[in-house]
């Protein structure tokens, strides 16, 4: 047991777990000196003066690099801190669906993100929405698809930084009143984020996420043998849990949630599952990680070895049923509920000090790693496809980097007042409307990459239209116990009569919207754009004629 109180012992309690805080402050230092020296590794230009090198990390990071990248970059403190959150209040529909979600995306990635890799290669383009400026020979949908990637990672990184909070209030950081006090610490934390980010770019997260994986495989092994026995047994576990979501919540009248999905929730667990693996490789980070790799066969093997963490996840989620078992009671230092905290508090009440101190850091830099590839992605998108594109056409390399080293700071500071001013028990669904608007994007990125049948106007209306629809149903779901909007990702599609996801349903009216129009348009003969790619340029790899050495890559 810590040795600390812990805070589901009492409402408010301010005891500090001294041994856990001091274990997390040495590791948070460890990883910031490392941020800081990564600036000169395997760095190619020394100025560090353009997106190839500060953005992508000079595009030459091999297998083993590019594995821990990814996952450091898609297994985040989402992982730690909401997933098995939603198993503890709710159960499988809204927590385990993240288990085959995670298991479909990577052969869907298999097959695309190769010809994503070449023609990002050919041309020097760094973001998504640069592929799809030079496919469609349109800005005004270059321009789309780089707005929604930044709206739709700001929630990503808040998340993030909810996961660092949980820790930080569990160990009895942030009880006080005043509000600089109690965000202090997160303050500082996104404060030395941002440095070393701004100084050594992608290679930073690329680093740090050698530790953070090795904490997070540590942390997840022994938990998960050591605790089950030690609340009794998985048979305790797994009784515990059913048990729990029978239970008729006294609001809403129904169950708690589902041990097991009935035949009602096949639909939005499976369209749940899909949806977010449609939308996964979509998001500017993860697209980010895939543009830094050194050729396609380092893109295709990682495809193949990253399902190991979809196992890791599978026992990640069964951390929110075991904190059933063991009776843990995530109260926050407001003397209010908060699911949220139920895995660090689990680890609180459950592990010696110094290996919660161990758990807590694993958490922290968990959610410090993607944080830092989300903001450099974002800021990419700035750059290439706003700053360059409407702003200054003429930018330089050393320009374009200065920018987004700036706009990388001030994504950050987006990220901490969306965590400041909004409800932080809300972060999963925060994240999954993210998922609502990155999935848009998949007609124009992916599409593209094979077929330029559909127009590109066409294309741009059907985005707008899921956009709109996507957003709208999302607010008007309301949360029957706190009766708030945005209440969930899920809603009625009266069409087939089934609950479904709204980001797919979205995703379903943008293909059929983009699709007739796209025939309406080529009927009256409107400009399709000039296509600046041609059939070999997605089958390009490092070394052919057709891609250029970095420092020299076109403007273009």
């Amino acid at each position: 047991m810590s040795a600390a109180v812990p805070a589901a012992a009492a409402a408010g309690n301010t005891d500090i777990n001294w041994v856990a805080l001091t274990i997390v402050i040495v590791l948070f230092c460890l990883v910031t000196v490392m941020g800081f020296m990564a600036a000169r590794w395997r760095r190619k230009d020394a100025s560090m003066g353009s997106l190839q090198e500060w953005g992508l990390g000079g595009r030459s990071f091999g297998t083993f690099i590019t594995w821990f990248l990814l996952g450091g970059d898609l297994y985040t403190a989402y992982t730690f801190v909401a997933v098995p959150a939603a198993m503890f209040a709710t159960g499988a529909v809204t927590g385990f669906f993240a288990v085959p979600y995670t298991i479909i995306v990577y052969p869907i990635i298999f097959v695309f993100m190769s010809r994503l890799w070449s023609i990002s290669h050919t041309h020097g383009y760094v973001t998504p929405a640069d592929f799809v400026k030079g496919r469609y020979g349109s800005r005004g949908l270059s321009l789309a698809v780089a707005l929604t990637g930044i709206l739709a990672t700001m929630p990503y990184i808040a998340l993030q930084l909810v996961g660092i909070q949980a820790v930080l209030e569990v160990m009895g950081i942030g009880g006080s009143q005043n509000a600089l006090a109690r965000d202090l610490p997160l303050l500082i934390a996104f404060a030395v984020l941002a440095a070393y980010t701004y100084s050594s770019g992608l290679r930073a997260p690329a680093m740090i996420a050698f530790v953070k994986d090795g904490l997070i495989y540590l942390v997840i092994l022994v938990a998960i043998i050591y605790l089950p026995q030690h609340v009794g047994g998985w048979g305790h576990v797994f009784d515990s849990a059913q048990e729990k979501m029978a239970t008729v919540n006294p609001v809403t009248k129904k169950p708690v949630g589902a041990f097991i999905p009935n035949t009602l929730q096949f639909w939005p667990y499976a369209t749940l599952a899909l949806g977010s693996a449609m939308a996964l490789f979509m998001y500017p980070h993860s697209i980010t990680a895939v543009l830094s790799s050194k050729n396609r066969n380092v893109i295709r093997r990682n495809a193949s070895i990253l399902p190991a963490y979809s196992f890791l996840l599978g026992l990640l989620a069964l951390l929110g049923f075991i904190a059933i078992a063991a009776g843990t009671k995530p109260i926050g230092l407001d003397g209010l509920p908060n699911p949220q905290l139920v895995v660090p508090q689990l680890f609180e009440d459950e592990f010696p000090s110094w290996f919660a101190g161990i758990a807590f850091a694993a958490i922290a830099i968990g959610a410090l790693v993607p944080a830092a590839i989300m903001s450099i992605a974002a800021a990419n998108l700035f750059t290439r496809n706003i700053y360059r594109d409407f702003i200054n056409p003429d930018a330089t390399h050393a320009q374009e980097a200065k920018v987004s080293k700036i706009a990388s700071l001030l994504v950050k500071v987006g990220a901490l007042l969306f965590v400041f001013t909004l409800d932080k028990t809300l972060a999963l669904n925060f994240q999954l409307l993210g998922g609502v608007w990155i999935l848009q994007t998949f007609p124009a990125i992916v599409f593209g990459l094979y077929t330029r049948w559909f127009h590109r106007w066409a294309l741009l209306v059907g985005w707008a239209v899921a956009m709109v629809y996507g957003s709208v149903t999302a607010y008007q779901q309301i949360n029957p116990a706190t009766h708030k909007h945005f209440g969930s990702s899920l809603a009625n599609i009266d069409v087939i009569g089934q609950t479904g996801y709204i980001a797919l349903t979205a995703f379903v009216i943008n293909v059929v919207v983009a699709a007739v129009l796209t025939v309406v348009f080529r009927l009256v003969k409107a400009p399709a754009g000039e296509d600046a790619t041609k059939p070999s340029d997605y089958k390009a790899d490092a070394g052919d004629p057709s891609v250029h050495d970095l420092p020299e890559l076109s403007e273009a």
